[in-house]
């Protein structure tokens, strides 16, 4: 699927938009909190109705905060102001009265803006009429360019201060933050014990299997060369013996590297990589620019998660090229690798969803793009520090 990029006016114009809606939803959470405060006057007086008058204010309040989520979310923060949890009645009336302080600010900037309209307005009919000179004229505009400046930087911060009180009222509380993290780690730390345990069940069968196999042969063939009276026949045996023993020794480094990549002890990950895509059955290019060299788990982390897709790419995708890339944005490390196969990745099967247990013992976040057809991107995103 691919994702259409937003019109680039749009880009540009969602500041001062989201600001101006903001002044039409302040006026309605004015009203709504004046017929709140008289309400709850009013059932301080007739007890029977306080509790139908506090589902009404609980409706309103809770209807009020989403709107204002989605505005904020769409207009200026992106989407995690969107899915901040439920918050306490108390709380969203005390955010919604908050909101008062941004919206009445949004509403003299752009009555400011509007009285600069207006007289630059004046300004160009005396021009056009000449009754100012050049020089008047200069300075006018001089003086109204700068006014507006100001005026945009002053939507500007007046949506900053409209984002940060969301964050801070509608955000959860120290409590439930120290909670969740707690829960993000106990769940991190058992997903990291399943996914050695995974990788221990996954050497041990290719130690089984693969080389031990390869080592009951060659001895087995060596037995042969000891008993052969051909001299030519045991020069063969042995020839073959000692092409088997190589294909052992890269069998052996294989899973050695699967358990740690000793080469980068003394290279940086660009490298190091660099030597696993010349092993490639598939064309590999590898851009790395990371500016500082990351911290050794990071590095081991993005090793593991580059070597799964690689293989990924060549077993079963029938991929024809394979590109990595690894950047440094917004303080994130950034891997993606991106491959032109025929798709259907499956991010649950057991090696990707390992990977995205290690990565999330780092707090970090690893995706699978992967629809039937193609292509496949896996981009796993790691915090810088």
């Amino acid at each position: 699927m691919v994702r259409r990029r937003p019109v680039a006016w749009w880009g540009r114009l969602r500041l001062p938009v989201g600001v101006a809606v903001g002044i039409a939803t302040a006026a309605v959470e004015l009203a709504f909190l004046g017929v709140t405060a008289v309400a709850v006057s009013v059932s301080a007086i007739a007890p029977p109705a306080s509790r139908r008058v506090g589902d009404l204010i609980r409706s309103g309040a809770g209807w009020l905060v989403r709107l204002e989520r989605h505005r904020l979310a769409g207009l200026h923060a992106g989407g995690e102001l969107s899915v901040l949890g439920e918050v306490a009645t108390r709380r969203q009336l005390g955010y919604l009265a908050a909101r008062l302080l941004p919206g009445t600010l949004a509403l003299l900037a752009y009555a400011l803006l509007g009285i600069g309209a207006v007289l630059a307005g004046i300004v160009l009919r005396a021009v056009l009429r000449g009754e100012l000179t050049l020089a008047d004229a200069l300075s006018q505009v001089t003086v109204g360019a700068v006014l507006l400046l100001l005026n945009v930087q002053a939507l500007a911060s007046i949506a900053a201060l409209d984002v940060r009180l969301a964050r801070r009222l509608l955000g959860p509380g120290s409590r439930a933050e120290l909670t969740r993290r707690v829960q993000e780690l106990t769940s991190s730390r058992a997903g990291v014990i399943a996914a050695v345990d995974a990788e221990r069940q996954r050497i041990e069968r290719d130690l089984h299997d693969g080389l031990q196999q390869r080592l009951v042969a060659l001895g087995m063939l060596l037995g042969r060369a000891r008993r052969a009276r051909d001299t030519d026949r045991t020069r063969a045996l042995l020839a073959q013996a000692h092409q088997d023993v190589q294909r052992a020794v890269e069998e052996l480094r294989e899973v050695a590297w699967r358990v740690y990549p000793s080469a980068l002890d003394s290279s940086d990950l660009g490298e190091v990589l660099a030597m696993v895509a010349r092993r490639s059955e598939v064309p590999v290019r590898i851009h790395c620019a990371l500016p500082v060299r990351p911290d050794r788990q990071i590095e081991t982390v993005l090793y593991f998660v580059a070597c799964e897709a690689l293989t990924n790419a060549a077993k079963h995708a029938a991929a024809t090229l394979v590109a990595v890339q690894i950047e440094v944005r917004e303080g994130w490390i950034r891997m993606r690798v991106h491959d032109d196969g025929v798709g259907g990745a499956d991010p649950a099967g057991r090696g990707l969803s390992g990977l995205a247990r290690r990565v999330a013992a780092l707090d970090g976040r690893l995706t699978v793009q992967s629809p039937a057809g193609g292509p496949t991107t896996v981009l796993t995103e790691l915090p810088c520090g």
